[in-house]
């Protein structure tokens, strides 16, 4: 039976320093292997545990990233193992094969934005920029011209925004995932699924597994044989739960291990204590 493997990046597989969640002592710590860097920094991490596995899943060629970065942000993230034939950038609005946008995909995305939402991306973007306050809203972008994040303070921003922006946008036909620092505002056709749903049909898969922490991973792991979730995110905090998604207690770069753990079992992947980490 021919897997396919699909999975969001951010907070489910890598994490940045501030989202680790160690919680052991620093002498238990796991060592970390760095796959981002930013201005010269390094920015994103998975344990060399989950650097080994993955390596071992990509190799079968059942891997398919599934990230709400942009074509550029996922360029920065140099996975273990080869590049995927096949990635999904823009929360399923870019469809990557071998690393070129497949414009076809995109046509398809951009006509289905333009029949279905009640708002153009411009209006959404006056939206939260004219009703965010500058004490918290840091900067305001977006995404490959399809959808709108804000940086903010997350202390300081207030929750009720983020309610009322929700119940705007929904009319709209828009979505609105609040995740770490940044603020989602994306077209309700602009999906995971679809896009990994059309990787799918290409590849003849027969089983698909995904994971994700978010809002915006929802669909993805709806559309799944089976999916995991980590035990922080947004799906965490709300409870959010499927019969066929595994929800974790793990929480942090662990549960990012344990995912990637999970997948390699699926497809068979073995990897020796020693090049594990743990040996």
């Amino acid at each position: 039976m021919k897997i396919l493997i699909a999975s969001d990046l951010d907070r489910t597989l890598i994490y940045s320093a501030a989202a680790l969640r160690l919680g052991v002592p620093d002498a238990r710590a796991p060592r970390l292997l760095c796959v981002e860097v930013y201005e010269g920094k390094p920015l994103s991490y998975l344990t060399e545990t989950a650097a080994a596995l993955l390596d071992g899943v990509a190799r079968t060629g059942a891997f398919v990233p599934a990230t709400t970065r942009t074509r550029e942000q996922y360029g920065r993230v140099r996975l273990p193992g080869p590049v995927p034939r096949f990635a999904v950038c823009a929360n399923g609005g870019e469809i990557l094969v071998d690393g070129e946008p497949d414009t076809g995909w995109r046509r398809r995305v951009r006509r289905a934005v333009a029949d279905e939402c009640g708002a153009t991306l411009d209006e959404v973007l006056d939206r939260v920029t004219r009703t965010a306050d500058p004490a918290w809203l840091l900067r305001a972008r977006t995404a490959e011209d399809l959808f709108a994040y804000l940086v903010v303070d997350r202390e300081r921003l207030p929750l009720v925004w983020v309610k009322e922006l929700t119940e705007w946008a929904d009319e709209r036909g828009w979505a609105v995932s609040l995740q770490g620092r940044k603020v989602y505002a994306v077209p309700r056709p602009v999906t995971k699924s679809a896009a990994v749903a059309e990787v799918v049909r290409r590849t003849g898969a027969e089983r698909l597994l995904t994971a994700g922490d978010s809002l915006l991973d929802a669909d993805l792991l709806l559309a799944a044989d089976h999916g995991w979730r980590p035990g922080h995110g947004e799906l965490a905090d709300s409870g959010w739960t499927a019969p066929h998604v595994t929800a974790l207690t793990t929480a942090g770069v662990a549960a990012g291990e344990e995912i990637v753990r999970a997948f390699a079992e699926a497809v068979d992947v073995v990897v020796d204590a020693a090049a594990d980490g743990r040996g």
